[in-house]
């Protein structure tokens, strides 16, 4: 096969996992007309369409689809074979792409960020931070972070850090102005900060005690879809915010925030890294792996926030 042909393949795989052709181009570092114009030429040469197109979208046709299934084992094998020499290398190299929310990329990423680096500097680490829920298969990413309940299906997945808690919290200034809320349902009144998940959902605000679980949908004048500006909002005396109890930990150290409803706020499954299963794990994301695995303040970095 000639190197011209390989990267026509190439292309269409990328399009065809990312549904962009400018996705595709960035993550082949060509421009997206020299992708269109690969995917035009192994059309041409297949005799069959590929690819729908619309303005809007671009979506793998049958034919596509069954050439795209068959390209992913020949790759997957392909990758498996380079990673294998890579092994003969001092360090492990090449591109990992990671995909998180982005209340993960600061309590985790970010504080990793540099010691791993400098563990491995021939490795390039690429974060998207993206709160929605994301088919890391399909975008192409090598790894996800996600909270245990929202863990796709048929991955492998490994803890990272302990159990997590939500942290009821506002500034000491609205509390003397405004009495503390001793149950949930004392929040009815109060001046809560909303948050809205991607999809559009209002979050609920969910407590337990005992037996009792409740679910409080809360009111306001602000509503937010990131925890770190409400946390901000919150410090800044514009209500009472709902956030991760290791974001809120530094405030709460250094009294910008108090915190309320202590009492109903049970701890929760944490945050867990994960991957598809492979024959071979790509030397980036392996050297990831085994470096969270054994960094021993992981615990220590996640209970301090950020």
């Amino acid at each position: 096969m000639k190197p011209t042909e390989v990267s026509d393949l190439m292309a269409f795989v990328a399009v065809a996992k990312r549904r962009s052709f400018r996705k595709a181009a960035v993550d082949l570092a060509i421009t997206p007309s020299a992708i269109s114009h690969r995917i035009r030429t192994l059309e041409d040469r297949l005799g069959v369409r590929l690819l729908n197109r619309t303005t809007r979208s671009v979506a793998p046709t049958s034919a596509g689809q069954r050439l795209l299934k068959q390209l992913h084992s020949a790759f997957e094998s392909l990758e498996g074979a380079l990673d294998a020499v890579n092994d003969f290398r001092d360090q492990p190299a090449g591109t990992l792409r990671l995909n998180a929310p982005h209340l993960a990329v600061d309590v985790i990423l970010a504080p990793i960020m540099k010691p791993f680096l400098q563990a491995y500097p021939d490795i390039h680490l690429e974060i998207s931070a993206n709160d929605g829920l994301v088919d890391i298969v399909a975008e192409g990413y090598d790894a996800g972070i996600r909270f245990g309940e929202r863990l796709q299906q048929d991955m492998i997945a490994m803890k990272l850090g302990p159990q997590q808690r939500d942290a009821i919290v506002a500034s000491p200034e609205y509390f003397l102005k405004n009495p503390e809320p001793k149950i949930p349902e004392d929040l009815a009144g109060h001046a809560c900060i909303g948050y809205r998940f991607p999809g559009g959902e209002l979050y609920a605000w969910e407590f337990a005690k005992g037996e009792k679980e409740i679910e409080i949908d809360v009111q306001g004048p602000l509503t937010l879809d990131s925890q770190r500006t409400s946390l901000r909002a919150a410090s800044e005396g514009l209500g009472i915010a709902n956030v991760l109890e290791s974001l809120a930990r530094p405030l709460l150290n250094d009294g910008r925030v108090v915190r309320v409803l202590d009492d109903w706020c049970p701890s929760y499954p944490g945050l867990f890294l994960y991957y598809p299963s492979r024959r071979r794990m790509p030397s980036p994301l392996r050297a990831f792996v085994d470096f969270t695995r054994s960094l021993d303040d992981m615990q220590h970095l996640l209970m301090g926030g950020v």
